[in-house]
């Protein structure tokens, strides 16, 4: 609504956002004061959907073993644009064909265990090709954690790994958050490579794109891109952005002399 003028620390460090990501927003795990019982949620129901509920997935036989190979895949892949392919391609052991990779796919997101972030496609300033492929992720990024064998400790030592994930993590919260308001989150990626992790749209054309950095050492190129991208969005036909906002994990809220605003996860 226009008020950008944030500040403010958040009490929450990078062992918190670990703990969260691979714990997930399951109610029992988040409602539960075990941290081993609560970390077990997202296990346990990939473990019953794999194990119990696979030949009731829409009512057709799936093969178990396929099916965790493809959900390890599209985990390794997840916050990216991998295809079809390359997910095919990462799969351990025998591989079925691209068609039946495809169904089960399908079937993923009918289920809502996965959930695909679809690509923005403003009207732009100059004519610049705008990628149109979704980035993959699951409906809880702690499915991703769940199927990949992950704990808090060991993303602690693979911040790669950490830094896709946390980007999957930042997705499902301004998911939630921009669906209370009506509105609805896509990603954006041009030819150029210029991108914004997330858009947040709402249902009378306001929109505010975002870059997911973990670290704080990013910052000022995420800014760039940010202001870069909203000087090549046609503002006579999409508006001006309501605002530019770097999402990282901890430290403090603030707004850049370039108006910019830095936000952790925690504190949105």
């Amino acid at each position: 609504d226009g008020n950008l003028d944030i500040g403010g620390l958040v009490d929450f460090d990078i062992d918190d956002i670990a703990f969260a990501l691979c714990r997930g927003g399951w109610p029992q795990a988040v409602t539960e004061t075990d941290p081993a019982v609560a970390l077990a949620q997202a296990k346990n129901y990939v473990n019953e959907m794999l194990d119990s509920d696979i030949d009731e997935l829409e009512g057709a036989k799936r093969n178990s073993i396929w099916l965790r190979s493809i959900m390890r895949s599209y985990a390794r892949n997840i916050s990216s644009e991998a295809p079809v392919t390359t997910i095919a391609a990462d799969m351990q052991g025998e591989r079925p064909s691209i068609v039946t990779v495809t169904d089960y796919i399908d079937a993923l997101k009918r289920a809502f265990v996965t959930e695909d972030l679809n690509a923005w496609n403003p009207r732009l300033r100059s004519k610049t090709a705008v990628r149109t492929s979704p980035t993959r992720h699951f409906c809880d990024p702690s499915i991703a954690a769940a199927i990949l064998d992950l704990t808090p400790s060991s993303l602690m030592s693979d911040f790669d790994t950490f830094g896709l994930l946390f980007e999957s993590l930042c997705v499902h919260d301004l998911r939630v958050y921009a669906d209370a308001l009506g509105g609805h989150i896509e990603h954006y990626r041009d030819k150029t490579g210029l991108e914004a992790d997330a858009v947040i749209i709402l249902p009378d054309g306001r929109w505010a794109p975002v870059e997911v950095k973990m670290g704080n050492s990013r910052i000022d190129q995420a800014a760039e891109n940010l202001k870069k991208l909203a000087a090549r969005v046609d503002g006579e036909n999409e508006g001006a952005p309501a605002f530019l906002m770097v999402l990282t994990s901890t430290a403090a809220a603030y707004k850049r002399d370039d108006g910019v605003l830095v936000t952790p996860l925690a504190m949105l």
